[in-house]
């Protein structure tokens, strides 16, 4: 056993390499050798593994890290510890284990706004959003001037839809800090899918002052350009992203395997300007290649692709009108049109409402009833030209294309004009329920019946195939609360792996005794 005045000595050196240099990895080793005799020879310190724990962390050592802090608690359980512990919890992407931990710590010591604010982040990141709220409010109790919560909960208003209360959170926000630019980005994205695109832009336009290397802000500042018809300046924007290059070994960001398409796309439109809207179309123009690569949103790297032609000076960009300067026949058409587009908003949680989608979908509403009320006078439609029937697509095709003026971020293609081999690849349309930890906030509606239905598909799966095990399936079927425990039920009698699926199958009303599919339910036990 080495002398007290010995250990404490190696302990200083040990804490001093950890200061002095994390960013050092000898420094750090030197660290953690020192920290690690010190424990050898009295393990029973837990600032000594707490030490530890934080040298190893940065290097990305987390379990290690993990289990000293679990060591330190069980030598001495302390709020910091268990809001170290809860931290690299959330870090790891364990929301449900972190939030029990900042809960012990909240309990230890309740006047902690950072783990209150975690413990908000624990429930928004699995999707539990008026209960991230409550927590965020606590945190703001606790600290009236807390820039991070009031942007958090701005945030999990926006989730839910709620566009007034999230601008007033980001609006705290900016006042106490109005160089906040994860604040600015996080505004700006909002107003974007809120469909106020001048807003939107001022937002970027000042988070790029702040700082001109952020990605998202430019990305979003040259769609915004786009959408609003001003190609020149959303162009200049894109082309800054895609002058980003990844470093060796990093990976690429979102917006910048986006951008090439977005700036191809914004090139097409442009060239198209002036020609009329039924005489181009994106579906026959753009090569399959692209769609493909565009709309399964793959890194950008298409054989033998003919970039689209630069901007043309002669066609001029789109001039920004107002609503007073329209003629009183037509401003009542746009009213009428932000009317009828309002009602196709889902009223649950979850979804945001955009007024430039409504707006977008009421005039396609009204066009469709125009070319309608049209084919009904003279059941002719003209296209390209030349004069046919009109069919149910031609219908679609109208408000497709107000679909795809809305938005030019995201790619609206028909499935039937992509190419072949890209089809039989799968374009299923998933919709993750609940995906480990985290729950999709607009379907938690349906959970209760679709949980209802399962049950009965599997009641009636063991009565054709195990008639004997029946009775036992239907107790265990009692028991049942949450998805995961469904799982240990059908392997009663299948050598089914962990999962499996349930169809529907909907009778069709043309053809007596003919079924199609409905949708698909699918239960897998990987995390």
């Amino acid at each position: 056993q080495e002398e007290p005045e010995l250990v404490s000595a190696i302990y200083g050196r040990g804490i001093a390499y950890g200061k002095k240099g994390l960013h050092d990895m000898k420094n750090a080793e030197l660290a953690l050798f020192e920290l690690s005799r010190v424990i050898s020879l009295e393990p029973d310190h837990p600032e000594v593994f707490e030490q530890r724990a934080e040298i190893l962390s940065p290097l990305g050592r987390i379990s290690e890290a993990l289990s000293d802090l679990t060591k330190a608690i069980q030598l001495q359980p302390s709020a910091r510890l268990y809001r170290h512990r809860g931290t690299l919890y959330f870090i790891s992407e364990d929301y449900a284990t972190a939030h029990e931990d900042f809960q012990h710590s909240l309990e230890l010591n309740k006047n902690q706004p950072i783990a209150m604010l975690y413990k908000g982040l624990t429930f928004f990141h699995r999707g539990l959003l008026k209960e991230a709220i409550e927590s965020f409010k606590e945190a703001l109790k606790q600290k009236a001037d807390f820039i991070d919560a009031y942007k958090s909960l701005g945030q999990a208003y926006r989730e839910l839809g709620n566009f007034d209360a999230a601008t007033e959170s980001f609006q705290k926000a900016l006042l106490l800090n109005q160089n906040h630019v994860q604040t600015l980005q996080l505004k700006g994205m909002m107003l974007y899918h809120h469909g106020s695109l001048d807003e939107a832009l001022k937002n970027f336009k000042r988070c790029l002052q702040l700082e001109p290397y952020n990605e998202v802000c430019q990305y979003m500042k040259g769609l915004s350009h786009v959408a609003m018809g001003q190609f020149y300046e959303g162009i200049k924007a894109q082309t800054k992203v895609m002058l980003n290059d990844p470093l060796p070994g990093q990976k690429a960001s979102p917006e910048y395997l986006k951008v090439k398409y977005l700036r191809e796309y914004s090139r097409y439109l442009h060239a198209h300007l002036d020609t009329p809207l039924t005489e181009y179309n994106v579906d026959t123009d753009l090569p399959g290649n692209f769609k493909d690569h565009w709309a399964k949103n793959l890194p950008f790297l298409i054989e033998n692709y003919e970039e689209q032609p630069g901007l043309q000076p002669h066609i001029k960009d789109v001039l920004f009108q107002n609503f007073e300067s329209y003629r009183p026949d037509v401003q009542e058409l746009i009213c009428v049109a932000d009317h009828l587009g309002s009602m196709m908003q889902y009223e649950t949680p979850g979804f945001l409402p955009n007024k430039r989608i409504h707006r977008a979908m009421g005039l396609a509403t009204l066009e469709v009833m125009q070319a309608v009320q049209r084919t009904w006078a003279n059941s002719k439609v003209r296209m390209n030209g030349k004069t046919r029937l009109m069919q149910w697509r031609d219908m679609f095709d109208i408000a497709v294309k107000w679909r795809r003026i809305a938005d030019p971020d995201q790619p609206v293609l028909w499935l039937d004009q992509m190419p072949a081999r890209s089809l039989s690849r799968g374009f299923n349309n998933h919709i993750n329920l609940i995906r480990g930890q985290v729950i999709n906030m607009r379907y938690l509606e349906y959970f209760e019946k679709i949980l209802h239905f399962i049950k009965d598909r599997i009641l009636v799966y063991h009565g054709a195939n195990n008639p004997k095990g029946l009775l036992e399936v239907r107790e265990a079927l009692e028991k049942v609360h949450k998805v995961e425990d469904l799982l240990p039920i059908m392997k009663f009698n299948s050598k089914t792996r962990d999962g499996f699926t349930v169809n529907t199958k909907v009778p069709s009303l043309k053809d007596q005794g003919k079924e199609y599919d409905g949708f698909t339910i699918t239960i897998t036990g990987d995390k």
